[in-house]
């Protein structure tokens, strides 16, 4: 049976022609390997705007897009519940092929095990990704300097608030949609535009507060970033204010934020623009000598909150 379910729903989907124990790949391109793996177990599998496949494609190409390599290959590992249906495990795979080929990756090889009913909650799946950095491309928050400034390629909440609502059975009009999405050509656009950027991150779980404490706190310096600088939908705000949550710390799967010298901000901003996954890009705050480790935010009435890492999840399963 296993077999049957590998050569009937697997390897057709996925192009694997022989069913050996590894992928043999070729690298023809100069540089630096870079490897990325993660584990996704959202909950609910499908919700609008994406599915945990697409999920699981996306977040993977972001993670080695914002470390400045070109995603090249990836893999999937499957843990399924005893009684999954059929169609929806073809729903999630042609949704897992239809978001490599939109990012250019390509899926070689995966596993796949069956678990007992009640074991895995419908459909748990894990990746690796490997890409190319090249030479000259070195983003790191050690790289930081006081005067670069932060810049947002995209509006924050949009996915935590999306798998909430489809969690709940709430509904919104106009729908609130989740903005997973490939960073990839954003970042291959934002790499040719200049040289000056210091790192990249993707401000997925935990939400952008708690991506710009973790690069403070790398970095030894203070971010400040201004509120009214950072987009929030009106659903997405909504929603927040309905349910006693913040949006800078909801989870997001379709942005990254960038540090980048002063000198270049403007013009990366005006070049991320002109991507469909940089269209809402920003600059929203700049980086200080100190206080040292210090995400400040400038709110919009006026006042200084200090931003701090996020104790407990929000939205549990949210990726």
């Amino acid at each position: 049976m296993m077999h049957d379910l590998i050569r009937g729903y697997f390897a057709p989907v996925f192009g694997i022609e022989q069913l050996n124990d590894s992928a043999i790949v070729a690298n023809d391109r100069p540089g630096r390997i870079a490897i990325t793996t993660d584990s996704y177990v959202v909950s609910p599998l499908f919700f609008p705007g994406g599915d945990i496949g697409r999920l699981a494609v996306c977040g993977t190409v972001n993670d080695l897009s914002v470390s400045g390599a070109e995603p090249l290959y990836m893999t999937a590992g499957f843990i399924i519940e005893e009684g999954f249906p059929l169609g929806d495990l073809k729903r999630v795979l042609d949704s897992m092929r239809a978001a490599a080929e939109e990012a250019g990756i390509r899926i070689v090889a995966g596993d796949t095990k069956v678990v007992d009913r009640g074991k895995a909650d419908g459909l748990f799946i894990n990746t690796a990704g490997f890409g190319v950095v090249e030479e000259g491309v070195d983003l790191s928050p050690l790289r930081i300097r006081p005067g670069d400034r932060v810049v947002l390629s995209g509006s924050i909440g949009n996915h935590g608030v999306a798998v909430m609502a489809e969690r709940n059975g709430i509904s919104f009009d106009p729908p609130l949609l989740s903005d997973v999405g490939p960073l990839n050509a954003l970042a291959r656009r934002m790499l040719g535009a200049t040289k000056n950027i210091r790192m990249m991150r993707d401000p997925t779980r935990g939400g952008l507060a708690t991506t710009l404490k973790e690069i403070a706190a790398e970095s030894g310096k203070c971010i400040v970033v201004r509120e009214d600088a950072i987009r929030v939908r009106p659903g997405v705000r909504g929603a927040c204010e309905l349910l006693g949550l913040d949006p800078l710390y909801i989870a997001n799967e379709g942005i990254l934020v960038a540090i980048v010298d002063a000198a270049d901000a403007t013009a990366l901003a005006g070049a991320m623009k002109e991507t469909g996954a940089g269209a809402e890009s920003v600059v929203i705050g700049e980086v200080a000598e100190g206080p040292g480790k210090t995400v400040l935010l400038k709110t919009s009435v006026g006042g200084i909150r200090i931003i701090d890492m996020l104790s407990g999840d929000q939205l549990p399963r949210i990726c």
